[in-house]
Formats: C-alpha cells, structure tokens, sequence
C-alpha cells in the first residue's frame, strides 16, 4: 500500500511539451496555450513548477526537436528532471524532489495522453499523491494500429480524462479541472 500524503500543497508538473512531440499532436496550439496558462497560474499563486523532459533514441537530448515548445520555457530556479521513460517517476530525481518541495497534490499537464501523462499519473497516485489532470492541457497523436484501425487522439485525451473521475484509490483524491479553473492555493487545489 503507498504512503497517503497529508496535507494539500499543490505543485505543477509539466510532461514533455517538446517540439517533437506536440508536433502533429491533436490540437496542439490550443493545448499547449492551456499548459502556459497552467504554468501562468501556478506562479501567480506562488506554487511550485516542475518541468520535466524526456529523451530517448528518437527524442535525443540537445537536439532541436528535444527542445521546448516554444511558447514554453522553465523559469530561473524552477525545478527541471530528465526522463528516459514513460513515467516521470522511473529513474528519477521526481520524487525527492517532490519530497523536498512538501508536495502532496500534483496537477500534471502534457504530453503524450496515452503515454507519459497516463504513467506519470498513475504512478503519482500509485505512490500516495493526491492528482488533478489538467483536462485541457494534455493531448496526443492518432495511432495508427498494425490491423489497419485508428484510435483518435481526441478519444484518448477523452479517455483518461474519464479515467481520472473514476479512479479510486484509498486515502487519495483524483479529479480532473480546466486550466482556467486551477486554483494553487494550498486547501483550494482544484
């Protein structure tokens, strides 16, 4: 069973908005205009960003389509931790970091929704934090199965946006909010 964190302070965790990967993604302009107000409010409110970004053989780490979104940038002293995997927990610094920061609420926007946002939130929640999709800051590309059959982008971000109400785990409390909706302040995470 996972230690249930107490308490509510919130911190942002922003998931491979990188050139290559928002590159073709569903919707993108839009969700990535979400992911910056996300990051807008959190620093207005005084709470913790984390950045994190991923590389791997496809995705390789300097190169420009690495690089962030461009409507996006970490500011001076904010948290950045680099991935290999999925989840944004596996071989990181994410939790002690985390552990540093006091957090006990993740709010988690970006990229890929049916990759690295549905690990990272699934381990989040599987390692006692309380989660909030941001339900309008998250998005993925089409996939193209070998059989010939698409599963939309649009019914991926759906579908974990479902998943996020309906989850249920002892001790702690999952939702989903817009990114105009957020509130940071700790005992009124939305």
């Amino acid at each position: 069973m996972a230690s249930v964190r107490e308490g509510n302070q919130p911190v942002l965790l922003v998931v491979d908005v990188q050139v290559d990967v928002v590159k073709g993604a569903w919707d993108a302009p839009r969700v990535v205009g979400n992911v910056a107000l996300a990051v807008q409010r959190a620093r207005a409110a005084g709470a913790p960003v984390i950045w994190v970004q991923h590389n791997d053989d496809e995705l390789v780490k300097d190169s420009p389509e690495w690089q962030w979104a461009p409507e996006l940038a970490p500011a001076a002293g904010e948290r950045l931790i680099h991935k290999n995997f999925n989840s944004s927990f596996e071989h990181t610094t994410l939790d002690d970091e985390l552990a540093k920061l006091g957090a006990t609420h993740i709010l988690l926007a970006g990229c890929a929704t049916n990759w690295c946002i549905r690990a990272t939130a699934y381990g989040a929640l599987e390692r006692g934090y309380d989660l909030t999709l941001v339900k309008d800051a998250h998005t993925t590309k089409t996939m193209d199965l070998d059989n010939g059959q698409k599963i939309e982008a649009a019914t991926l971000v759906q579908d974990l946006n479902i998943a996020m109400t309906w989850l249920s785990y002892p001790g702690r409390k999952n939702t989903t909010a817009k990114a105009q909706d957020l509130a940071f302040a700790a005992g009124a995470v939305a």
